[in-house]
Order: structure tokens, then C-alpha cells, then sequence
């Protein structure tokens, strides 16, 4: 049985220009499937047991356009697109984040790098596999053209991540 066979459209919050999410499956802690809410959107971080599955498409960073509008409305857009996700990202720190997840990345195409704590990175390129185990991070397509990665989230408490 197919549950579903549609072209994703992309989730696109302008308080993350240059990033493109594709939300292909949700999964509650019983595996059963998380059904979207009246605006069309599950929460962006699993629970523990449940799991997300997306695409994510970086822009170059050279490519990013300025943020314009309202830091707060832009916020709030980006929260009803995609719960949860902003409150993830340290304003202090644009793009390093920290989540109650494990998380599996595969680069499909393009060229990104991994930032760790420490100034630590790492060149991540087609085929490269990454196991994001609750690290604060951060991602950036430094190269000239879009880069695609494939996530599969596993919802973990902290004190299991």
C-alpha cells in the first residue's frame, strides 16, 4: 500500500532565508503517523520515540538575501510553519542550535559544513553521513550552488541523547 504520492512543495519561512524544508513523514512515539494541524503543520522536533523525516535545501551563502520585515512577525511565521523550530536556534549565535534528537543526515548534492562547539568543522559532501547525537551545531552552504541534506529525526530526552 502507498499512503501518499505527492510532489512536496516546500516550506519556505522568510526568517530563514535561503533555507527550503521539506517535510516528508512524521511519526508519533507509537510510530503511528503525526497528522498536520489546521495550518497544515506537525511540530518540527520529534518526541522522544517519534520521527521526522525531510529534505532541507541550503542556498549559498553568498546568495542570501537580507531579511526584511519585522523580527517578530518573521518569528512568529516561520513558528506556524514549522513549530518549534526557531525556539531551537540561539539568538546570540545565529544558526547554532541544539535539539532533543538524534539526528541521521545524509548530503545528497552540493557541499555543506558542519560547525561544532570549539570552532570545530567539517566539510560534509555528497554521500557523507552524519549522526547528530543532541550537539550544538550549525549548518552553512559555503560553496556557489544549493545544497540538499536528507534528515531522519528520532525524538531522545536530553539526559538520553
Amino acid at each position: 500500500m502507498i499512503a501518499e504520492n505527492d510532489v512536496l512543495e516546500p516550506v519556505a519561512p522568510a526568517a530563514l532565508a535561503g533555507l527550503d524544508f521539506f517535510p516528508i513523514w512524521a511519526t508519533d512515539h507509537h510510530g503511528r503517523p503525526v497528522t498536520p494541524d489546521s495550518a497544515g503543520s506537525v511540530p518540527y522536533w520529534p518526541e522522544t520515540g517519534g520521527t521526522r523525516f525531510l529534505l532541507v535545501r541550503w542556498a549559498p551563502l553568498s546568495a542570501l538575501p537580507e531579511p526584511s520585515g519585522d523580527v517578530d512577525e518573521l518569528n512568529a511565521d516561520a513558528e506556524r510553519q514549522l513549530p518549534g523550530l526557531m525556539g531551537a536556534f540561539e539568538p546570540e549565535n545565529p544558526g547554532f542550535h541544539t535539539s532533543d534528537s538524534v539526528d541521521y543526515g545524509l548530503c545528497l548534492e552540493g557541499e555543506m559544513w558542519l560547525r561544532l562547539d570549539d570552532d570545530v568543522e567539517q566539510q560534509i559532501l555528497p554521500g557523507t553521513c552524519v549522526v547528530q547525537r543532541g550537539t550544538r551545531h550549525k549548518w552553512e552552504n559555503r560553496s556557489d550552488r544549493p545544497a540538499t541534506m536528507l534528515f531522519v529525526l528520532v525524538g531522545a530526552g536530553r539526559s538520553g541523547v
